[in-house]
């Protein structure tokens, strides 16, 4: 259903969602993509591979950006495809940068990323 890759680029890690994020496996995203943030507070969200999003999904999100800025981090989006960005325009997508491209989602964090 959904498999998550992990690419670390300087000090931002780049986790590519391929498949559905949705409401049967939105706690194991936020458990996993939490354990990752122990070690990682720059977070970019490759969803090139992400063909559904549901609302549980939006929420694992939304919870793990909240978890980045509390320890002074950020989490970004690349590459979202046009039927889940529908979600995004009409739910979160103020809440979120989000980038047509990794390499303009890695620019954006600027001195961030070493």
């Amino acid at each position: 259903m959904m498999e998550l890759k992990f690419d670390k680029i300087g000090n931002v890690l780049k986790i590519t969602v391929d498949g559905r994020l949705v409401a049967a496996c939105s706690e194991e995203f936020k458990e996993t993509v939490s354990g990752w943030l122990a070690d990682n507070r720059f977070l970019l969200f490759d969803l090139s591979q992400m063909n559904h999003i549901d609302s549980s999904g939006l929420g694992a999100l939304v919870y793990v950006l909240q978890k980045a800025n509390a320890q002074d981090g950020s989490a970004k989006l690349a590459c979202l495809q046009p039927r889940p960005r529908i979600v995004f325009i009409t739910k979160v997508y103020r809440i979120f940068e989000i980038f047509d491209s990794v390499d303009a989602a890695l620019a954006s964090f600027g001195a961030e990323v070493k």
